[in-house]
């Protein structure tokens, strides 16, 4: 299988991009200062046909355009917002990501965000670090998780997880989604706004697209309330930070737990000096197990693709 050219587009897990380099002829495009990743690009265009991204760096329509010989992208992820799906439809490239594999570690994670928000776990850590237990008695009561009423942006295979984990803390569920799904037995909300009103945690788990891009604005915040908590585990894009910030700072907003910002690695610095915000650096699927059976999925669908064989996990195919 070495005669597959693949371009690594950053440097995102060891052990995927050491068996890319066992298995196939590898292209690491971090390599290559960025003011010449486009001669990068054409002088090694002939021999590349696959390509491995991820949610940092995926694959826009100039990349695509630059490599005439690209047959499938195989993204390290689930979300595909970083991949230029129109082109690839246009081009007839495959796409395929890692589904299902990443969803126990990112429903965890948002459950651990609501409840470290909540009961304010990072602040009395740093309570006992600083000594203040002793010099200063008892900590400040916090708030309980069990029995929030919890809505959900979006109820896929990661939102239904998560629902699932916050019904064991008796916890009531709400959704907004593209349709209702009768089947689930939650309370459906039409609009964003009407279930951020009726939910005291408000989590993110949906895909990003033009339409859910700042699907948390002013209006579903203001909803929330002043004793709700945001929880985004989705795309940082998902929410206006600035109207975030503007929320938490005026005490419009009860607190958010965050995983994802708009301009990562920066989340907005007034974040960063805030008790009610718990700021995590997008490690919703950041296990040794999860990243190895993403891994193995990338793997898998570029080997039945030089097999000539049904890929795994197609998501244009």
């Amino acid at each position: 299988m070495g005669t597959l050219g693949v371009l690594l587009t950053c440097p995102m897990d060891s052990y995927l991009e050491e068996e890319l380099d066992k298995r196939y002829k590898l292209f690491r495009l971090w390599e290559s200062p960025s003011e010449k990743r486009v001669d990068f690009l054409r002088t090694h265009a002939p021999g590349i046909r696959a390509i491995v991204g991820n949610v940092n760096v995926g694959v826009d329509a100039e990349t695509i355009s630059a490599l005439p010989k690209l047959e499938i992208v195989s993204s390290f992820s689930v979300g595909l917002d970083k991949v230029d799906l129109d082109k690839c439809r246009e081009r007839g490239i495959l796409v395929t990501n890692t589904p299902d594999v990443l969803t126990e570690d990112v429903a965890d994670l948002a459950i651990g965000l609501a409840i470290a928000v909540l009961r304010k776990i990072c602040v009395s850590d740093r309570f006992v670090r600083s000594g203040a237990w002793k010099s200063k008695g008892s900590f400040e009561l916090t708030t309980k998780f069990s029995g929030k009423s919890v809505g959900m942006l979006g109820l896929g295979r990661i939102g239904m997880a998560i629902a699932k984990r916050a019904e064991a803390f008796g916890c009531p569920i709400n959704y907004f989604a593209r349709s209702e799904k009768p089947s689930v037995g939650y309370k459906f909300y039409p609009t964003a706004v009407d279930l951020a009103a009726n939910s005291q945690v408000l989590v993110v788990a949906c895909a990003l697209t033009e339409e859910t891009k700042h699907i948390v604005n002013r209006e579903v915040i203001n909803a929330l309330g002043l004793q709700g908590v945001l929880v985004n585990i989705g795309r940082g894009s998902h929410v206006d930070e600035a109207e975030l910030v503007a929320a938490l700072t005026e005490g419009r907003l009860g607190g958010a737990g965050l995983d994802v910002f708009e301009r990562e690695p920066f989340p907005s610095e007034e974040l960063l000096s805030m008790d009610n915000v718990v700021l995590l650096p997008h490690v919703g699927s950041g296990t040794w197990e999860t990243r190895r059976d993403m891994a193995d999925l990338v793997l898998a669908n570029l080997e039945a693709f030089v097999l000539n064989k049904p890929l795994v996990t197609p998501v244009l195919w």
